[in-house]
């Protein structure tokens, strides 16, 4: 069983035999993955080594410092979280050969192409179809022509490849008649249009499909299942949001406290004490969202309280992801008022569409009006209230009136 000491020697052989100061950038990212060093708890020749999802922290550790490249993860941070777990769950053994490694390299960027403008919080009610065109009779083969419109999509503008999901059968009930696809974003079909938001940036972007074609091989999970295969992505990309790692006061509190040192003349009593509570919680939240990644140690053959098996993100990330928007809008709320008049200063307002978010980099100002996006993408806090309370509280569902009734009769 790979430990701490066996990941230390192959991250050391790794590094003999790729010295970074020599080694092109590209190059070193691909002999990691080969190595088993990309995600060290993903099965063997696909960027892993079946080691415990904790053990990562070895090998970075050994390759801080060292020169090593890193894969740009604010850059392809959508394939990282959301189509990787969801391709190594639900893909065939070639899906994850094909994908996987150019993915975690960098070399390909994936973006999501989920919400749209009449399906956002209640997104199982998406109205873009796709009708299988050929294939043979036991339902498979031949390609799925794809029609509609999604919207809020990062990196749609960089994008080789979208995880997407569409209507195959409007006769059922919402959540039974959608499945799920890779979608090539260089078919001429796709259009992406910028959508420029409150910051003066366009890191968001509506996407028209006309007519695109997705072969069925293709197709993640099988045909109408695809709610199932979404709600992988979709709880892996709020552990993601919410619960990635950063050391003690990192992050946005980290900010705030370092200018409450550097500017004593700006203190009150007040702000003290704010600034002292929105600390401990952004402190509680850093150590719950460890205490979740330790949860997501995989464990043969065992599976959660409530059914979701170990390895795989379950509700929880959930709360986690509404501890991060609640903490960023207060956070960033709380700088502009502690700067004053320097707290509404602006770098930038030129129409730009960027790589990521960079929500340390920047000035209060940015922060504070990007910080207002949090509590709607990944999922809106109303939303994800009700997940915590009906899947992780177990509190009484809301009433769902429209559970049995076909996609085509709801009112639209």
């Amino acid at each position: 069983m790979t430990d701490a000491d066996d990941l230390r020697r192959r991250t050391a052989e790794l590094l003999a035999a790729h010295p970074p100061a020599t080694t092109g950038p590209l190059e070193f990212l691909r002999a990691r993955f080969d190595a088993g060093l990309a995600w060290v708890h993903f099965p063997q020749g696909l960027g892993g080594l079946d080691a415990p999802r904790s053990l990562q922290a070895v090998v970075d550790a050994e390759l801080e410092g060292t020169g090593a490249p890193d894969n740009d993860p604010g850059r392809i941070g959508i394939g990282l979280g959301m189509a990787a777990p969801t391709i190594l769950r639900f893909g065939t053994d070639e899906q994850k050969q094909r994908f996987l490694r150019p993915l975690w390299t960098g070399e390909e960027v994936w973006c999501q192409l989920f919400s749209e403008p009449g399906a956002g919080s209640d997104l199982a009610a998406l109205a873009t179809r796709a009708v299988r065109e050929g294939g043979g009779a036991a339902g498979t083969g031949g390609d799925w022509i794809v029609d509609g419109q999604k919207v809020w999509t990062s990196s749609a503008h960089l994008a080789r490849w979208a995880i997407l999901i569409a209507r195959t059968d409007p006769d059922v009930p919402k959540h039974r008649g959608i499945s799920y696809f890779v979608c090539d974003m260089t078919d001429p079909g796709v259009e992406v249009r910028p959508l420029r938001q409150i910051t003066g940036e366009a890191e968001f972007n509506e996407v028209f499909l006309t007519g695109v074609r997705i072969p069925d091989a293709h197709r993640l999970g099988a045909v109408g299942e695809g709610w199932k295969v979404a709600q992988t992505t979709l709880m892996n990309e709020r552990v993601a949001i919410g619960g990635s790692r950063i050391p003690r006061e990192g992050g946005m509190i980290g900010v705030a406290a370092a200018g409450w040192r550097a500017r004593p003349g700006l203190r009150t009593h007040d702000l003290h004490q704010r600034l002292l509570k929105l600390w401990v919680e952004a402190e509680v939240a850093r150590l719950t969202g460890e205490r979740l990644r330790q949860q997501l140690s995989p464990t043969l053959n065992s599976v959660r309280a409530g059914g979701a098996p170990m390895g795989q993100p379950g509700p929880e990330g959930s709360g986690m992801k509404l501890a991060f928007a609640r903490l960023a809008q207060e956070i960033s709320g709380w700088e502009v008022e502690f700067l004053a008049e320097d707290g509404l200063t602006y770098d930038d307002w030129t129409m730009r569409r960027p790589d990521g978010v960079d929500f340390t980099g920047r000035e209060a100002g940015y922060r504070y009006l990007r910080a207002k996006g949090n509590s709607i993408e990944g999922g809106t806090s109303e939303v994800l209230l009700n997940i915590v309370a009906e899947r992780v509280l177990g509190l009484p569902p809301e009433p769902r009136t429209d559970k049995d009734v076909a996609w085509k009769d709801l009112p639209r």
